[in-house]
Order: structure tokens, then sequence, then C-alpha cells
């Protein structure tokens, strides 16, 4: 049985176009800075958003957690929302590695994008009673666990407008910024601009098979080049997965859309199943997260009879499943997951 594999868009195989790019890549040592494929992504990269300069990371908690490293002190809070992915799925390394403490804050209207005045209510600054104090904010964009929500431009740069009023850094977890832009209409350095430093993967939705980047200003990206050594990040002739990072960056962008048409149609086809809850407006990139709480039925044993039964793969979060589409993801294996579900709910029947 072929398996569709909707657990994550970090499942997809390298193209034709990057296995040809990894085997025909010009390489040198990385940790000497002579990888000469590695040093033109990370030039492009900057030029696509903006920035002075940028990182080949080889995961995105790496980009993320060396971030939070530079930007605070130990001892001090990273106000993210609660569900963000830094504070939940990064083995709690923002305390093992920078020996600061999150402060998690909820979105009141569910989304997961917090607003200033949400924020604003979780911040330490000054008074003699704070043992810890504010040192870093910590956005998401799109938002995983919130369903691929997005931070709009606007919202961005009123949180870092007023941080920096306040002396507080930023920092975007944006892996998978390329998808919110896509949603958006906007450019990935007009979602950026404001923010002080950014990461984003190219093992998401771009479909390389390794890699992420962060960006920032040169001397913080020099500083973050010595954490990536320490932290055993430091890659030798890593060019070869950088080539397929180049051909993700230039080709895969403008079909994001097409990953975001299938999640959409996968959650019009799921409202329509009984005891199912999603609310298909709400999907707007690739990620649909849903409720099957009133099948009758846990997710993790609807997951595992979609893997045996149908050969489709998903995830289950408590009383949610995620299903996340990608380019190895077609139309046709959207609809094969839609009467996969319909039929796992109606055998229960």
């Amino acid at each position: 049985m072929e398996l569709i594999d909707f657990r994550s868009d970090t499942v997809t195989k390298p193209t034709p176009a990057m296995r040809r790019a990894m085997a025909e890549a010009d390489v040198g040592d990385d940790v000497y800075g002579e990888d000469p494929t590695i040093n033109r992504l990370q030039e492009r990269v900057a030029e696509v958003f903006e920035k002075e300069a940028a990182l080949f990371v080889p995961t995105g908690t790496m980009g993320n957690q060396i971030a939070v490293k530079l930007h605070t002190r130990p001892g001090a809070e990273v106000v993210i929302e609660e569900r963000g992915h830094i504070f939940n799925y990064e083995m709690a390394a923002m305390a093992a590695v920078s020996g600061t403490l999150a402060r998690p804050v909820t979105s009141g209207d569910g989304s997961g994008i917090l607003t200033w005045d949400e924020i604003k209510a979780a911040l330490r600054v000054g008074g003699p009673y704070y043992d810890s104090s504010t040192g870093l904010i910590a956005l998401e964009n799109s938002h995983n666990l919130a369903g691929g929500t997005l931070l709009p431009r606007a919202r961005t740069e009123e949180i870092c407008e007023r941080a920096h009023a306040l002396q507080i850094p930023v920092h975007l977890d944006g892996a998978r910024i390329f998808n919110a832009a896509a949603a958006l209409n906007e450019t990935v350095a007009a979602l950026a601009r404001p923010v002080d430093s950014v990461m984003f993967c190219f093992s998401k939705g771009l479909g390389a098979p390794v890699g992420s980047m962060l960006l920032g200003a040169r001397d913080f990206i020099e500083e973050a080049r010595r954490w990536r050594k320490l932290l055993g990040g430091g890659m030798r002739q890593a060019g070869v997965l950088a080539a397929a990072a180049v051909v993700a960056l230039e080709e895969t962008p403008p079909r994001l859309h097409e990953d975001h048409h299938n999640a959409r149609r996968l959650a019009d086809g799921l409202a329509d199943i009984p005891g199912v809850r999603v609310d298909p407006e709400k999907v707007v990139t690739n990620i649909v997260i849903f409720d099957v709480s009133k099948t009758g039925r846990a997710a993790d044993e609807i997951c595992d009879t979609l893997r045996r039964d149908y050969g489709v793969l998903a995830s289950g979060f408590g009383s949610s499943i995620r299903m996340v589409t990608h380019y190895d993801v077609t139309r046709a294996d959207t609809d094969t997951a839609l009467n996969a579900l319909r039929g796992t709910m109606d055998s229960r029947q």
C-alpha cells in the first residue's frame, strides 16, 4: 500500500531539480566560511529578506534557540503565545541553553495571534518584586499549533514599535513565513522587516531535505555563527544541503497556494463529516487541525485506522488531528484522504 503522508510538510522528498543541484554542488569547508554554495545561499536569503546577514543552520530549533540565547541573559523571561513552537516543541531548550523562563500568554480570540495589550500584560519591566524581567518577545508566523493562522504585517509592526520603545527585542519564528506571505499577499521582507531576528525553514513548506536560516543584523549573525559551532552546528562541505535550499528558495514559493487550496478543500470536506468540528474559513495556509471528540473515537485510534486500512498518515493531538498539505500531496491525494476519513467514521457506526 502506497502511503499518503499528511503528518507534516517536513516529510517531503527532494525534487529531481534538488537532487541534481546536490550532486553538482560546489563545496568547501563552511566552518572556515569557505563553502561557496552556502555563502551564495546566505547572501541571496539576506537580499530576499532585506536583512543585513543570514546564517544557514541545520534545524529551525537551532536557529530559534541561538536567537533566544543572543537576545537574552540567564533569568530573563520570554513572552510567547502559549501554543508557540519555541515553548512547546523545542525540548525546553530556552531553559537548558539560555537559562530563560517562558511566559506563555493565551490569545483572547483563540487564533494564537497575540495583541500588544495581551503581550503588555505579561511584561516584567522594573519593580522590586520581580525575580526576572522580560528579555524577549517571540512571535510565530504562520502559527503551527493554532492551525496555520497568520500574523498580519501591521500587527507585527505595532508589537515591535512598542517593544522597542521598552528596549525589548522581538524574534520571529517564521518556520513557515513563505506560506504566511503567500496567504497574506505580502513579501517575506515586509513581514519580517520590524523584527530583530527571524528564522525560517527550508525543510517545511519549501520542501528542501535539510536546513533553516537565521537572519538579523550583521553583528548578531557573526555572534550566531559562534553559537552555531558551540551547539554542534558547524558543518563542513554542507553545500550539498544548501544547493537543495537554493532550488527550494527560487522554485517553491510561487506554488505554495496549491498547498493552501488543498488544505481548504480538505477542511471543506471534513466539515461535512458527522462529529468532526472544523471551521474551513479559518484554514488559510497548509495546516488543518480538526476536533474529533464528538465522533466517539480517540484521535490516535482514528489515525491508526487511517494508516492501517487506507494508507493515510495523520497526527493526533489530544482530541484533535492535524493534517498538513505539501508539494508531495496532490488534489487527488486530498480527496483520497477525505474518503478515508469518511470510511473510518462510517465503520464505527
